[in-house]
């Protein structure tokens, strides 16, 4: 696993700047997993964080979804948290005002590729269309782009994830802890599996595409905050801005 300290993360400079999954990707899910070539000291992919605060960063791959990730904004503002939101393309054009409505409430919004697909069985075009194409859709919606990537299955090879991070500045988001909720083993077995293996720094993968992770999110975030722990979006963890309070100018992107 990648870990990166928040000052090797500083010197670094990272972060510059519609329809439902189908069933074939669903099925194809059971393939998620970290990449095996990850390496230490790589800027270009991070799946932890060392730092001296007790935080941790909540993430949420595949919406925006129609009822349940309105659901999880409740939780969370009734709470006082935020989590980050890697959202697939097509589904923020299809729901925009969900994924506004992420943005206005203090949440981040990552890019999850525009369609969901194997990113590493597709040409660098295909990639970067995917890519470009999810920057711009979060772009028209909140006003600004987002500042990393999450690869859907994890499956994005090490030449990828350094060619993205030195043309588009993007850092590709990995994860510490995976309650394989993408199997619904029930919101008792995700909460749980979540409790027993985050540590400060750990970033949490989670989907609110199931209703089952929904139901699991009051025990975890609970629990977690119970121990101490307290939740920070990805640029934060990273020690970065806010994302919103970040300006952002818009540059046309080209290859």
């Amino acid at each position: 696993m990648t870990i990166l300290s928040r000052r090797h993360a500083l010197a670094a400079g990272l972060g510059a700047c519609a329809a439902s999954l189908s069933g074939t990707q669903a099925a194809a899910r059971d393939l998620i997993a970290l990449p095996d070539d990850l390496v230490n000291s790589d800027a270009a992919t991070i799946a932890a964080v060392r730092t001296p605060s007790p935080v941790v960063a909540m993430t949420f791959d595949d919406g925006p979804h129609a009822t349940h990730t309105p659901r999880l904004l409740d939780m969370l503002r009734e709470r006082g948290l935020r989590a980050t939101f890697y959202l697939i393309g097509n589904r923020v054009v299809q729901y925009p005002s969900i994924a506004r409505r992420i943005a206005e409430e203090g949440h981040e919004i990552g890019n999850h590729s525009w369609s969901h697909p194997f990113l590493d069985r597709m040409t660098d075009r295909a990639v970067t269309r995917e890519i470009d194409q999810t920057t711009n859709a979060i772009f028209q919606v909140t006003g600004r782009p987002p500042v990393t990537f999450r690869p859907p299955y994890g499956a994005f090879t090490r030449r990828q994830r350094t060619a993205l991070h030195a043309n588009r500045t993007l850092p590709t988001i990995l994860w510490s802890v995976d309650p394989q909720d993408w199997r619904r083993p029930g919101a008792g077995v995700i909460a749980n599996r979540i409790l027993s293996n985050t540590r400060p720094g750990g970033i949490i993968l989670s989907h609110d595409i199931h209703r089952g992770t929904i139901d699991a999110m009051p025990q975890t975030v609970d629990g977690l905050t119970a121990r101490g722990l307290h939740f920070v979006t990805v640029s934060q963890i990273l020690g970065w801005p806010l994302w919103q309070t970040r300006n952002f100018r818009r540059v046309v992107q080209t290859g």
